[in-house]
């Protein structure tokens, strides 16, 4: 931004300005988290996400947040024992590990759960969900304890996962995404 704002040239005013707009904007959304809030919602309208779509996302990220809150008090290290716990949960609910079902959908450095269905969503967010509550009840302390939690999680949603899939006739890992037509096949949301 001081590179920027140094330029002289008349060319990098509209840049200037953008910056300090943006500036503003975040230094807002600190004051008042709930700016940020609407913020996503307005981002996912715009990419076509329904409102119900909307909601499920947000509180899949709620649930998310609940449990990494969890992590972090009971002496998970953030970064990549996060990462390990958060593919071990995916794997034993979904049958694949977070890469394998980004591959599945076609993302390469976009966020997976951006791109999943509303059933998609439901499923993390039942195994995140499970894992926590198995957690406290075990008072789970460190990797080990939480991985154990999260592979008994991940198994219960996936359970649940197979009853529906049975139930419904429908799958619920499925390659279709969000991505702009061109870079992928293009959904709308169904749900």
């Amino acid at each position: 931004m001081r590179l920027v704002q140094s330029v002289p040239s008349p060319k990098a005013e509209p840049i200037k300005l953008w910056l300090a707009k943006v500036g503003y904007e975040r230094m807002q959304e600190i004051a008042d988290p709930e700016k940020s809030l609407n913020r996503a919602r307005e981002n996912w309208q715009k990419h076509g996400r329904s409102q119900k779509w909307i909601q499920q996302r947000m509180t899949g990220q709620e649930t998310r947040n609940k449990l990494t809150d969890y992590w972090k008090e009971h002496g998970v290290k953030e970064g990549k024992e996060y990462a390990v716990l958060t593919d071990i949960i995916h794997k034993e609910w979904s049958g694949l590990t977070v890469k394998g079902h980004k591959q599945i959908k076609g993302l390469k450095t976009q966020n997976l759960r951006d791109h999943m269905s509303e059933a998609e969503l439901i499923f993390t967010a039942l195994a995140e969900l499970t894992t926590r509550e198995i957690a406290k009840k075990e008072k789970a302390v460190g990797f080990t304890k939480n991985k154990s939690a999260g592979v008994e999680g991940g198994k219960f949603a996936k359970d649940a996962r197979i009853k529906f899939e049975k139930r419904t006739g429908k799958k619920v890992v499925t390659d279709d995404n969000f991505l702009p037509a061109g870079n992928n096949k293009h959904i709308k949301d169904k749900n």
